[in-house]
């Protein structure tokens, strides 16, 4: 073999198998994805998600429509995963107020219920909000966790997972505080609900994934850039590539729900398949 045709053959090698490497991540059939719902069926809606390839939807609850809901996830075999708790923005467990605060919890653990009757999982959690000297960082820490572990025996009982996310909230804007947060909590029912868009303008998402490790039990999908804010999947700074690595070394497979608008479902579908590789 002369020199020229030796270069040729093993150039031709090493990009076929750089190629190789580069499709070995896949999370086709590890990642299901899904998009936001609400508290009632919406058939229609649910039809074109299933024709477009969705795996699911979330919910919203308190105040879910349980039975109507079933039997249309039922009808178009598109599972609602779980619920994201409607209320912990404006009655928080955080709150300064312990009735309040007692009455977060109740509005959780009926969540919770709701997840488990239309056969979810988890409900979604904003533990609180940073608000003054009244509701400071460890206020925060100290009150979300003291009411989260009065729930932990109905998660196990229910078989539904408290899923804390990453928000604005001026609650944990390090990887490192919101990992050492989730392992304060101690217990294998209350995880990780990672935002891949909310937390980009503090730290590099891939970054959040490699930290938080196994930690992480669901993903919200979303995108963020310095220069336009929330935006279409794909036009922000999330480095989707090594999002996509990070995701692939701890092993995640589970479920994955669009948060915000990429100009219809349709384009949503697509972006997603090429951004997390499905």
């Amino acid at each position: 073999m002369n020199r020229q045709k030796f270069l040729t053959t093993t150039s031709s090698s090493l990009l076929m198998g750089q190629f190789l490497l580069a499709k070995q991540i896949s999370f086709k059939g590890k990642i299901q994805k899904a998009v936001k719902f609400g508290t009632k069926p919406n058939e229609k809606q649910m039809e074109k998600l299933k024709d477009l390839g969705f795996d699911g939807i979330e919910g919203s609850g308190p105040g879910m429509q349980i039975e109507p809901m079933k039997k249309a996830c039922a009808k178009y075999g598109l599972p609602m995963h779980g619920v994201v708790y409607n209320k912990h923005w404006k009655v928080r467990l955080s709150d300064p107020n312990p009735e309040v605060r007692e009455k977060s919890r109740i509005g959780l653990a009926q969540a919770m219920r709701e997840a488990k009757g239309v056969g979810g999982t988890s409900v979604l959690l904003v533990p609180g909000r940073v608000k003054g000297d009244q509701e400071t960082h460890q206020h925060v820490w100290d009150r979300s966790i003291e009411q989260i572990r009065k729930l932990i025996p109905l998660a196990s009982e229910l078989k539904i997972h408290i899923l804390i996310e990453t928000v604005w909230n001026g609650f944990c804007y390090k990887p490192e505080q919101f990992r050492d947060y989730i392992d304060a909590i101690n217990s294998p029912w209350v995880k990780a609900y990672y935002d891949i868009g909310n937390m980009q303008k503090f730290e590099p998402s891939h970054k959040w994934i490699r930290i938080l490790g196994n930690r992480t039990l669901k993903l919200d999908v979303k995108d963020w850039g310095s220069k336009n804010g929330f935006c279409p999947l794909g036009q922000g700074d999330v480095d989707w590539k090594k999002v996509r690595n990070e995701l692939e070394k701890i092993e995640f497979a589970g479920w994955a729900t669009r948060e915000g608008n990429d100009g219809g479902v349709e384009k949503t579908a697509k972006l997603m398949n090429e951004l997390l590789a499905l």
